[in-house]
């Protein structure tokens, strides 16, 4: 993209300071009037678009002198706004629905695998301010700019995928408020569409919504918590369901994996929403923050939906089965009536929270492509992802729980080795005395100044055949996935992506900067 997206907001601001005549030049236009005048006759629509309050800038860097300083804490209540929603729940509900686990045991392996999820994408979150990039533009570092097109593309999926389970949960729980009036496909679409506008309008609509959503949805969780412990928890009640000896392993690691990947979903997008912190916040308090924002909701509400599935009442039972996890929460708010119904609106209305970081980064992903995406606007591909999303979500509405599975199992096979080589440029290669000695970050749209990416890319392929060999789905059992589980065997994917990876990764980049010096 033109180097000249990187222009202050405040361009008379910029001049007070610039002694150098040609570089007075180049600072005289500011980010919306050279996107609006690429577009010719669109020009004045698109220059009203952005004086009205859309975001202009796309995946440009934002220079240190052009942040914001707005407090970090802002991180640990936007990913608290994001976690503690309707999405979250389901993923509990897996642990028995799916892999038969017992009460214990399903809490054990959310609290232990959501806080290795946490600790990685709380990781990725501390580029953001450092670098002053988007996620995927960061990967272009360690993997170059091909590379960077490959996470590119594996981002887009992942944020598109997480879209469609948001807005069909959310589809059925408002279909399940006054069963028989509002249609399914309805309310997907109204779900979709209530996501879409803060995303359109651009960053500081995202972090204004997500600033104060967590409030309503964590009383709402609270609501459920009592509820259901009012219709009677049964922590025992999986017990005598429960699988033993090596298939209970196997059902642990394979929950494990949709946990682990319920959290590193997030890895990709998480500079997206701290890159214009001052450069000097510290990376520790990022960190922290992005961690406790995370983990927390995230066990909380996930553990939430594990309690639910031990009401053994045959109405909540029954509810289950025929409506799946919307018509159970549906059933657990019944008994305030009128009430409840609200209560069940505003739940629905909860995963707009979750959905708005996966809308509005799968934009900035497709920007990330190439330079012939980055210089359509942001909001344009926002809104694309919008259509596409909603109408996957309609078409697979039916499916809800064997897309959530799934998906959230692949998921986390690609993310354990994207985070893993970041990581490992970062830490190695990238340190204040390592043999690259940091990032110069001008280069971030430069192709031959990045890396070749070819080191990058053969540990990414070397992370594809670790989760192909560990991993145990329904359609697909690896050899190694075979062996460590009974029958169907344990979902070893992502551990083996990462390990892979990070055996892999070290030497060839060694070997590439001897021979590439960069």
């Amino acid at each position: 993209m033109s180097a000249s997206l990187d222009y202050p907001e405040d361009p008379e601001k910029a001049l007070d300071s610039v002694k150098d005549v040609d570089v007075v030049y180049a600072v005289e236009e500011a980010p919306d009037r050279v996107i609006a005048r690429r577009f010719g006759v669109l020009s004045p629509f698109l220059s009203k678009l952005f004086a009205s309050g859309v975001e202009a800038r796309g995946i440009e860097r934002i220079p240190e002198d052009y942040r914001e300083s707005k407090n970090a804490w802002n991180n640990l209540l936007m990913w608290w706004s994001v976690n503690a929603v309707l999405t979250t729940i389901p993923i509990g509900v897996l642990a028995q629905s799916v892999f038969t686990l017992s009460f214990g045991n399903a809490v054990a392996t959310i609290l232990c695998f959501g806080a290795l999820g946490a600790v990685a994408t709380s990781f990725i979150a501390t580029l953001g301010p450092q670098t002053g990039l988007r996620t995927m533009v960061i990967t272009r570092f360690s993997s170059g700019y091909f590379g960077g097109t490959i996470y590119s593309i594996l981002n887009i999926l992942t944020q598109l995928g997480f879209s469609v389970t948001a807005v069909i949960l959310g589809g059925q729980t408002l279909a399940n408020i006054n069963p028989g009036t509002l249609p399914l496909v309805v309310g997907i679409i109204i779900i979709g569409v209530c996501c879409l506008v803060p995303c359109f309008i651009g960053y500081d609509m995202v972090h204004v919504y997500e600033r104060y959503a967590w409030m309503v949805n964590t009383v709402i969780m609270l609501f459920l918590w009592g509820l259901g412990g009012k219709a009677g928890y049964d922590i025992s009640a999986q017990k005598p369901l429960e699988d033993t000896g090596r298939a209970l392993s196997a059902d642990i690691l394979s929950f494990g994996g949709i946990v682990f990947g319920s959290l590193t979903g997030w890895a990709p997008v998480a500079a997206d929403y701290n890159c214009r912190l001052p450069a000097d916040t510290p990376p520790m308090r990022v960190f922290l923050l992005t961690f406790l924002g995370l983990w927390i909701p995230v066990c909380f509400v996930e553990i939430l939906g594990a309690a639910l599935m031990t009401i053994t009442d045959p109405a909540y039972v029954s509810a289950f089965a025929d409506g799946s996890t919307g018509a159970l929460i549906a059933q657990v708010l019944s008994p305030w009536g009128h009430f409840g119904q609200f209560i069940l609106v505003l739940l629905a209305l909860s995963v707009i929270a979750n959905n708005i970081p996966n809308t509005y980064s799968a934009g900035l992903s497709i920007q990330a492509l190439g330079r012939p995406f980055a210089i359509v606007p942001r909001f344009f591909w926002t809104f694309l992802c919008f259509v596409v999303y909603t109408v996957a979500g309609v078409a697979g509405r039916e499916h809800f729980s064997t897309i959530l599975s799934n998906f959230l199992s692949i998921l986390s096979y690609w993310t354990a080795f994207f985070i893993v080589i970041v990581a490992e440029e970062h830490f190695i290669f990238r340190r204040k005395n390592g043999p690259l000695g940091g990032y110069n970050l001008d280069d971030y749209d430069t192709p031959s100044k990045l890396p070749l990416g070819v080191a990058g890319i053969l540990a990414l392929c070397f992370g594809i055949a670790g989760a192909v060999v560990g991993m145990s789905e329904v359609w697909y059992i690896g050899p190694l996935g075979k062996m460590a589980g009974a029958a169907y065997g344990a979902d070893l994917g992502f551990e083996l992506a990462a390990a892979f990876s990070a055996v892999t990764y070290p030497p060839l980049r060694a070997l590439e900067i001897k021979l590439t010096g960069r």
